[in-house]
């Protein structure tokens, strides 16, 4: 897996930077959708993804490492173990909607006839999400920013 190099100071620092050291990679973000969707066992996100067997348990065993899964045994006989996101893996839940958000709306093609949508389980309303500063409630995005140490 290609991971960003953090050793340049600036990086280092960067939250951004560090995120992308284990989210940069597609195979990671879609085991983390699967997750999300439901999904827990090697097969299942074999099937759902058609990744190879060695790539996936790469990308698993990263993901157990940075502590977004944790590995739990349900059979001892075949020995088989089930991925369960931790607190820390389902924190990236909201970042998921929204990257979901941008490709449809920036990343669409008119092939795409099945486009995922994604709807609340309980109230079967679609989910559009949006990023809202938790200190003044506005929406990210519609103002400028800029950064200062903290």
């Amino acid at each position: 897996m290609a991971k960003v190099s953090l050793d340049k100071p600036s990086l280092a620092n960067c939250p951004i930077a560090r995120s992308l050291s284990v989210y940069g990679d597609t195979w990671c973000m879609l085991i983390l959708r699967d997750a999300h969707m439901g999904l827990t066992r090697f097969d299942e996100f074999r099937s759902s993804l058609g990744i190879s067997p060695s790539m996936l348990t790469k990308r698993l065993g990263t993901l157990v490492d940075e502590g977004l899964f944790e590995k739990r045994r349900y059979s001892e006989f075949p020995p088989r173990e089930e991925y369960r996101l931790t607190q820390s893996g389902k924190d990236i839940s909201p970042v998921l909607f929204v990257l979901a958000n941008w490709g449809r709306t920036h990343k669409s093609s008119e092939k795409d006839v099945q486009i995922p949508v994604f709807i609340d389980s309980e109230t079967g309303v679609e989910i559009e999400p949006i990023v809202i500063d938790k200190n003044t409630g506005i929406e990210i995005g519609k103002r400028a920013i800029r950064q200062r140490k903290s």
